[in-house]
């Protein structure tokens, strides 16, 4: 699992997602990232989802929150 922060120098979160999920290799690409950002809008949460994300948490951390989303994130792993 992936904690990717949007906000990063040279390349972006979305950027590295974008590049994660074109990997050759199928059990790298389909990790799970899970966006961390202070951006808290819907349309942030979208882009993130619709770029290949699994969840998007804003800062400041709520640990239970992060917990929650981590757990869920998990779980629908296993589920596919």
């Amino acid at each position: 699992m992936i904690l990717m922060d949007i906000q990063m120098p040279i390349m972006n979160g979305y950027e590295a997602t974008k590049t994660i999920r074109q990997l050759h290799n199928s059990e790298l690409a389909n990790v799970p990232i899970i966006a961390m950002t202070a951006n808290a809008f819907d349309d942030d949460r979208r882009q993130a989802l619709n770029i290949g994300m699994n969840a998007h948490i804003s800062n400041p951390i709520d640990v239970d929150k992060m917990l929650k989303t981590i757990w869920k994130v998990i779980q629908d792993c296993k589920e596919n």
